[in-house]
């Protein structure tokens, strides 16, 4: 599965047009991560892109505010760790995934009752500029621990692909490059076709 992690600061044009191309490409998800903007403007945006997720059938995913995700109906949330620890109890039925960095990570994680697990960064990427990546074996480590999926971000490329599903991860996140490129239906359809050719064979 591949999961599309929003950053409008990175597009050019208008950022729910490009939103529309990636999910007629059908991802299996938007993260909808844009941690700069007040909760109203959140709201705003949010409730535009779920206007084109439900079009295009793609779940939506809400980065923190989870009375925003209930306001909308929608029946999960992205927290980071520390967020999940302090607000597992109230989350009334909502589902929340979260962002790991170690395997005591993954543990704390599904004690809470994560749903899914974000490892990274697992290759270098120009978002963690000066931070070492963590690499292929770290993933395998997370994958091994984990009774959820797990999902890869940072510098996961084409080519790098097969060797992330090998590791045991149940998908992949991209950011950048489809905030960035010029087609953005063109590149998220063939991440979709090499994913689905390395989890064939």
């Amino acid at each position: 599965m591949v999961i599309v992690v929003t950053n409008r600061k990175l597009c050019a044009g208008d950022f729910l047009a490009r939103l529309d191309s990636l999910c007629r490409a059908k991802p299996g998800a938007v993260l909808l991560r844009e941690k700069d903007l007040p909760e109203s403007d959140y709201a705003a945006l949010a409730r535009s892109c779920q206007e084109i997720c439900v079009r295009q059938e793609v779940p939506l995913i809400l980065h923190g505010h989870p009375q925003i995700a209930r306001e909308l109906g929608l029946s999960q949330v992205h927290l980071p760790l520390p967020a999940l620890e302090a607000q597992a109890a109230a989350l009334c039925g909502l589902r929340a995934g979260t962002s790991v960095h170690s395997v005591e990570d993954v543990r704390r994680a599904q004690a809470l009752g994560a749903s899914y697990l974000i490892a990274g960064h697992i290759f270098s990427t120009a978002c963690k500029p000066g931070l070492p990546a963590r690499g292929l074996r770290f993933l395998g480590e997370v994958c091994r621990a984990a009774k959820v999926p797990v999902y890869a971000i940072g510098g996961v490329q084409a080519g790098r692909v097969p060797d992330v599903l090998a590791q045991g991860a149940a998908g992949f996140c991209i950011m950048s490059e489809l905030m960035e490129c010029p087609d953005p239906y063109e590149r998220l359809s063939s991440y979709i076709d090499i994913e689905t050719a390395a989890s064939l064979g």
